[in-house]
């Protein structure tokens, strides 16, 4: 595949492994969250197999996997596009996920092994992919309820309805409303510390702004979708770019 073939990009190093595996999966990661509209569209179930492909330039691609065997690199997962309408959307995506990060580990060991990684840079890089999260954490994070400001007067959201309060101070995390209480603060830390955001799977930080999509309740930081504090101040209902691009389709 194009991007992907060991003959055209060889990392020998643990740090140039890590660099492949964090572009890879950065792209799959926005193939299943940010572009998750356009990659449903490209895994139709009325074509052949069909594998998602990750680079490390940040691009994927749904594609038909190689044709040399062995391949150059270890193969995706074969006919995603099989069970797309055989089940709900968020467990089909979900499943890609968990097989997106068996690839990506794959991938990551591959290259070590073709370069001799001793036992210590193997337990270096595992380490180091360890402090990401993975993929199927991170779109599995989008089928969650995200946490609310509960402990703040301003925010309003109404746990009965299925649509929340559109108040920009209740699209804010704890970090905006730093100054009204240091104790609120402590306990709202350790709420949000295992929030991911939904466009580049980082975790939460108290010195970030961050929003909430009114729709899917995903949170993202304010960066990832171009709003910033003085912006959201105007936003009435905000629509994260997946919940503003979404169409009726079947699921």
């Amino acid at each position: 595949m194009d991007g992907g073939s060991a003959a055209q990009y060889n990392p020998q190093t643990v740090e140039e492994v890590f660099r492949d595996f964090k572009g890879r999966r950065a792209a799959m990661v926005k193939a299943l969250t940010t572009d998750v509209e356009d990659f449903y569209q490209q895994c139709d179930p009325e074509k052949e197999n069909l594998c998602l492909y990750g680079f490390p330039n940040e691009h994927w691609e749904v594609n038909l996997p190689a044709e040399e065997v062995p391949p150059e690199l270890p193969e995706p997962a074969l006919g995603i596009n099989f069970a797309r309408d055989g089940m709900q959307e968020k467990d089909w995506l979900s499943l890609v996920a968990v097989h997106s990060d068996a690839w990506l580990l794959a991938v990551a060991f591959y290259f070590g092994a073709r370069f001799g990684f001793d036992k210590l840079q193997r337990k270096r890089l595992f380490g180091m992919i360890n402090d990401l999260p993975s993929i199927y954490e991170v779109v599995s994070s989008r089928n969650k309820v995200r946490p609310t400001e509960t402990n703040h007067s301003n925010n309003k959201s109404n746990s009965n309805s299925s649509t929340r309060v559109s108040e920009p101070q209740a699209k804010f995390p704890k970090a905006q409303f730093k100054e009204e209480d240091d104790e609120l603060d402590e306990e709202e830390e350790d709420e949000h510390g295992d929030t991911l955001c939904g466009a580049c799977g980082e975790n939460y930080a108290s010195d970030e702004f961050w929003i909430c999509c009114d729709i899917c309740e995903t949170w993202f930081h304010g960066k990832c979708v171009k709003i910033t504090p003085a912006k959201a101040e105007h936003i009435k209902q905000y629509k994260c770019p997946t919940c503003s691009s979404k169409k009726s389709r079947p699921i």
